[in-house]
């Protein structure tokens, strides 16, 4: 059985603290938070252990590995010092909003074989990975074109957003990932145009709500992606893939899949996931299992601190588009 520390018991955190409570391959031991009534909460809600510092966890020596769910800023120092401390890091997205301080982080954790795996839920979705491992199958023949659709139903609060490193970094970048996830293949040019549609207030603090972005493999495959902080009908999180021989489609999940047909309708129903733990909640279990699989067999698991990277690289050339107009190349 994995023994756990978390950092971090805001929203996602204690979502993860739920998670790991109840997997049945996993103790959650203790839960460090810099607000001690959250981590206090999380811990009474799980039956850990509430403590005062990170060191606390750190310095544990029966704590085999940790969830970083703290925020953004945090992480890097955070994977850093759990690599020294020889404990296994599953670490939410993304690794920092500044790409020179994660290439800091990859040289400071390199050749360590401490496994590091990067919390990108959505590559555990039953139905994205089963569209993925059908591309990879050759199901539709060579992959051509991959269009992603990512809308939330409504933007998260400014106090969040003022700090989140804007659409591209902060909800685009699943998408970058989850791409490069069904593809295989890097992209080497990146285009991105971005709008203030939703809320005025989002483009007062220097983002944007409402974005399109495609993206060029070296292959002269093509992805697009179109994000937009707001959707009347909840989470709309699609996947299509078109080949030379077809088409695979991961379509939202609805609380029902019963049709009905009338005079006045056609195929009604109920309406979509309207929060994203509720939406990807399979696939945030997954995760975790893929985690402790990998741990357990002596393995780097997948995503890894590189596709971490890899992603924020994307985010920041979109970001780059966005503001230049211009197409911007991407290399390693």
């Amino acid at each position: 059985m994995l023994q756990f520390g978390l950092f971090g018991a805001g929203r996602i955190g204690r979502m993860h603290a739920r998670n790991l409570a109840a997997n049945p391959r996993v103790r959650l031991v203790s839960i460090y938070d810099v607000a001690a009534a959250a981590a206090s909460a999380a811990a009474a809600e799980c039956a850990a252990a509430a403590v005062d510092s990170a060191q606390a966890i750190l310095g544990d020596s029966s704590i085999d590995a940790v969830f970083i769910a703290s925020a953004t800023d945090t992480h890097c120092d955070l994977i850093e010092q759990s690599v020294r401390a020889g404990k296994a890091v599953l670490c939410e997205k993304p690794i920092h909003l500044d790409l020179n301080r994660v290439n800091a982080c990859r040289e400071a954790v390199a050749g360590s074989g401490v496994p590091i795996q990067i919390g990108f839920n959505r590559r555990f979705d039953p139905s994205h990975l089963a569209l993925q491992r059908a591309v990879r199958a050759g199901k539709i023949g060579t992959l051509e074109k991959l269009i992603l659709t990512s809308r939330d139903p409504a933007p998260p609060g400014l106090d969040y957003l003022s700090v989140s490193g804007g659409l591209f970094r902060d909800m685009a970048i699943h998408d970058f990932d989850l791409a490069r996830f069904v593809f295989g293949e890097e992209f080497v040019e990146v285009a991105a145009m971005g709008s203030v549609l939703v809320d005025a207030r989002i483009g007062a603090i220097g983002d944007v709500d409402t974005a399109m972005i495609t993206m060029k493999t070296a292959s002269g495959a093509l992805c697009c992606i179109n994000c937009s902080r707001r959707c009347a009908y909840g989470y709309d999180q699609r996947v299509e893939a078109f080949g030379a021989q077809g088409m695979l489609v991961s379509t939202n999940p609805t609380p029902a899949h019963v049709e009905r047909w009338s005079g006045s309708a056609t195929a009604a129903r109920p309406p979509l996931h309207h929060f994203f733990i509720e939406r990807y909640a399979d696939s945030y279990v997954a995760e975790v299992d893929a985690f402790v699989e990998a741990v357990e067999q002596g393995r780097q698991p997948s995503p890894a601190f590189e596709d971490g990277r890899r992603a924020l690289i994307l985010a920041e050339a979109a970001g780059e588009s966005a503001k230049t107009g211009r197409a911007v190349s991407v290399s390693g």
